[in-house]
């Protein structure tokens, strides 16, 4: 049995959702509840929840453009810092939960969400790599190299993918030109110099 809030988070997050809805239930978390019902597909009862918040937690403004991008239909737009604070976390979530299509139909949105905030490509690379799923990895993070080239983080996790795939002169491209835009960019530096002292 879940005693605290904090556990059953953790529990939600982990994708151990034994008990977690019924938990949120009881203690009137309803943003959690929101998330438990879009995991379930009830998506109209998430809206629902998500709708008698909108105006108190951006957290719920933005689960209502989650939604509408599942739907297929925009009604409303996110923020930049939505987009940057809850894009990947809710990616993730969805992907932890095997939700492929929810996932699909947010990323189809991508260009559109890149108008409000220029590191959404980058931030749906980085979500799908740390998922191991390299090739939309990959599409996403040129897709961001395309239209925010100059973001050093960028070009750090596209070296990172090439050095895991041995291709050592892309790998030291994409850092080189990481350490260019940010000279001090420490991980950028720390691999370079790993890769140097190996040849």
């Amino acid at each position: 049995m879940l005693l605290d809030y904090k556990t059953a988070k953790e529990y939600f997050l982990a994708a151990k959702f034994q008990g977690c809805k019924i938990f949120f239930e009881k203690h009137n978390y309803k943003l959690e509840q929101a998330y438990c019902e879009i995991i379930l597909d009830n998506l109209k009862k998430a809206s629902s929840i998500l709708t008698e918040l909108e105006f108190q937690d951006s957290r719920a403004h933005w689960g209502l453009v989650m939604l509408d991008c599942i739907k297929g239909c925009i009604t409303r737009y996110p923020t930049y810092f939505e987009l940057r604070n809850f894009l990947e976390i809710d990616l993730n979530i969805l992907i932890t939960y095997c939700k492929g299509d929810y996932v699909e139909k947010i990323v189809r949105y991508a260009d559109f969400m890149f108008t409000i905030n220029p590191e959404v490509h980058k931030f749906i690379g980085r979500v799908f790599l740390k998922n191991g799923l390299k090739p939309q990895a990959m599409f996403f993070l040129n897709r961001a190299k395309d239209n925010f080239y100059q973001d050093p983080e960028l070009h750090y996790l596209l070296a990172e993918v090439y050095n895991d795939e041995n291709k050592i002169d892309k790998c030291t491209d994409a850092l080189n030109t990481c350490l260019s835009i940010l000279p001090n960019y420490a991980p950028a530096a720390a691999m370079l110099n790993k890769i140097k002292n190996k040849i």
